[in-house]
This record gives C-alpha cells, structure tokens and sequence, in this order.
C-alpha cells in the first residue's frame, strides 16, 4: 500500500491538500515530483506535519482534477476531519501519463 492521504481543507487560493508518509516521500520523491511535472500538476509543501500511525508531510494543490488524480495514482487515503477514508475508485477516471523507462524502486537503494 502506497502511504498517501488526502485533506480536503485549506484556504480558498489552494482549498486541497494531500498529507504524504514522511518515509515514503524520501524514498519516491524522484518520481512524485518528475511525476507532477510530466502531468502539470504544481503543488506545494505547506511545512505542516501531522502525527497519526506516522508522520505525514502537507503538500497543497489549487485544483481538484490534480488530487484526484494524485490520490489515484498512489492509491491514497481521503483524509475528511480526523480519520481516513477509503472510497472506491471511479472506473472512468483519467490516470495520469505514465513513464517511460522509469526505474523500479530498489529499497536496498534507498539508504546510500
């Protein structure tokens, strides 16, 4: 399971913001954000830091097509007042445009 979660909170210049585990992000981080840039999907670290089973970092998005599709493509978790949700998937939701010749993450990798 990827560690994401999405918030539906903020301010209403940037209203969506998705809380990504701290862990996770280090070891991805190449691809979320080559990933975003590929797709036009510009977010923002807002620097908050939640603690709930881990530590999760903010980021904050200005539309709701680009956390919708950021919580499809790593399997995320909506975030609505305390708890986490797990809602289904819509069958005709767009994905975002996929690498090409992206390398697989090798966690023996992750640490040098």
């Amino acid at each position: 399971m990827r560690a994401v979660a999405v918030m539906i909170v903020g301010k209403p210049s940037r209203p969506y913001h998705v809380a990504l585990e701290d862990g996770y992000v280090r070891a991805h981080w190449g691809e979320i954000n080559a990933l975003c840039k590929l797709n036009s999907i510009p977010f923002n670290a807002t620097g908050e830091k939640i603690r709930d089973g881990g530590l999760w970092c903010v980021y904050e998005f200005t539309w709701q097509m680009d956390v919708i599709l950021f919580w499809d493509r790593f399997e995320g978790r909506w975030w609505r007042g305390s708890e986490f949700h797990y809602p289904e998937r819509p069958k005709d939701l767009p994905s975002m445009k996929p690498f090409k010749n992206w390398p697989k993450f090798d966690p023996r990798k992750a640490r040098e």
